[in-house]
């Protein structure tokens, strides 16, 4: 195989198996250990912030370590990677994230809460308020949502690998980043079956069509690809853009709902932990 054609099916593998995983998961059983996601997300999140400060950026530095400007290209694509995902998000909360309008003792008081993010709670505890169609509409809105997500996603990966060039299954820079995006679609793809499953769809349907919506990560990851093996100022541009949007997957996703599932020191030494593994891979 050649090296483009691991990165699809290493992406396949981590967008749509990942969707399709968490999907499966939100079919069935509407609860989960809330603990035991909330260290996976944290260890997830130091991994791949490992990888982004330690490897992506300062391989797009050195593209050309002795230019001002240069770096300031990296720093503003950087930002601008930030700024995309932080914009996707923002769509998705306002489409289908809603707070809640009444609370009572035994319902979440925000819609941070994992109970809420993979909307199960809010559905048994407003079925006489919310109607089937409703529901499913908010699921196609969320898949909708998830599957533009995972286009920048799927950049990363494909960035990775233009950068360290390894194949296979050889523990590089951009299997790492596959890992650690499948975990992260863990989660987003119980976000979208369940309000689908809730709205009337066969669970069968809510599981395939949740693990379509990863399929723009394959589309990503071959873009990420392409143009990070045009030459060494599109790589720079595609690994800055791709670190930018991890950056905020870390801060602005896995850390505060690592915290909020389980409030306690745990997630921040979940997180320690993942980044000492992340420099174990880069380094080792």
């Amino acid at each position: 195989m050649s090296t483009f054609e691991w990165v699809i099916l290493i992406t396949a593998i981590a967008g749509v198996g990942g969707t399709g995983l968490g999907g499966l998961i939100g079919a069935l059983a509407h609860r989960n250990s809330e603990k035991s996601v909330s260290l996976l997300l944290s260890f997830a999140g130091g991994v791949m912030l490992s990888v982004v400060c330690f490897d992506l950026i300062l391989d797009a530095i050195s593209q050309n370590q002795n230019s001002t400007p240069y770096l300031i290209l990296v720093i503003s694509m950087i930002l601008i990677g930030y700024g995309v995902i932080y914009l996707l998000n923002y769509v998705i909360d306002r489409s289908t994230n809603h707070e809640i309008p009444h609370i009572d003792s035994s319902h979440p008081k925000t819609a941070d809460q994992l109970s809420e993010l993979i909307h199960s709670d809010h559905y048994e505890a407003h079925k006489k308020i919310k109607t089937a169609s409703s529901l499913f509409i908010g699921g196609t809105v969320m898949a909708c949502a998830i599957a533009l997500h995972n286009l920048p996603e799927g950049m990363v990966i494909g960035a990775s690998y233009a950068q360290d060039g390894a194949v296979g299954l050889t523990l590089s820079g951009g299997l790492t980043m596959a890992i650690v995006i499948g975990l992260h679609n863990i989660p987003e793809g119980m976000s979208v079956s369940v309000p689908l499953i809730a709205g009337g769809m066969r669970k069968v349907n809510a599981v395939l069509i949740t693990a379509a919506t990863g399929i723009p990560t394959i589309l990503g990851a071959m873009l990420g690809y392409s143009l990070g093996t045009v030459s060494p100022l599109s790589l720079a541009m595609s690994l800055s853009f791709a670190s930018g949007a991890m950056l905020y997957v870390v801060f602005g996703e896995l850390m505060p709902e690592a915290i909020l599932m389980w409030k306690s020191k745990a997630p921040a030494f979940g997180m320690l932990v993942g980044l000492l593994v992340g420099i174990l891979i880069i380094f080792a």
